[in-house]
C-alpha cells in the first residue's frame, strides 16, 4: 500500500511540474512580447522585432567588428541557419545578414500576414525561432 500511495505522489508531483514548466513558458512568451512590443499594442510587428533584434546583434558581437561569428553567436543561430544567413560566405553575419535572418523568422511566424506577430504566433515552433533571435 505505501508503494502505491509513493508512486501517486511521485505520479503528482512531476505532473505538478509539467505543468509548472507550461505555466512559465506561456509567460515567458508573454513577457518577451511585453518587452519587444514598444507601442504596447498586443503584438510585435517586424520594426519593433528588428530593434530588439539589433540590441541583440551588438550584445553578441563581443570583439566589436560589426560581425559575430559561430563562437560569438553562443548558440543563438543554428548552424544550418548561421550558413544560410552568411550570404557573402566569409564565416560571419554581418548585421544586415542578421536582420534578413529575423526578417525571414518574422515572416514565417506571422502566420495570418498581418504584419505583426501576436503572443499565440510567439509560441508556435516558427515564433519560438524567432525569439530566438531577439532574447
Amino acid at each position: 500500500m505505501m508503494t502505491m500511495t509513493r508512486k501517486l505522489a511521485a505520479a503528482v508531483t512531476m505532473i505538478g511540474i509539467a505543468g509548472l514548466a507550461g505555466l512559465s513558458a506561456a509567460q515567458a512568451a508573454s513577457t518577451d512580447l511585453k518587452t519587444w512590443d514598444t507601442d504596447h499594442d498586443g503584438t510585435i510587428d517586424l520594426a519593433e522585432a528588428k530593434s530588439a533584434a539589433e540590441a541583440k546583434f551588438t550584445g553578441l558581437d563581443s570583439d566589436h567588428d560589426g560581425t559575430i561569428d559561430r563562437k560569438e553567436s553562443h548558440g543563438a543561430i543554428s548552424k544550418r541557419s548561421f550558413a544560410k544567413a552568411d550570404v557573402d560566405k566569409d564565416g560571419t553575419v554581418d548585421k544586415s545578414e542578421y536582420l534578413n535572418l529575423v526578417e525571414a523568422r518574422f515572416n514565417a511566424a506571422d502566420t495570418d500576414h498581418d504584419g505583426t506577430v501576436s503572443e499565440s504566433e510567439l509560441k508556435t515552433p516558427a515564433g519560438k525561432s524567432l525569439a530566438s533571435l531577439l532574447k
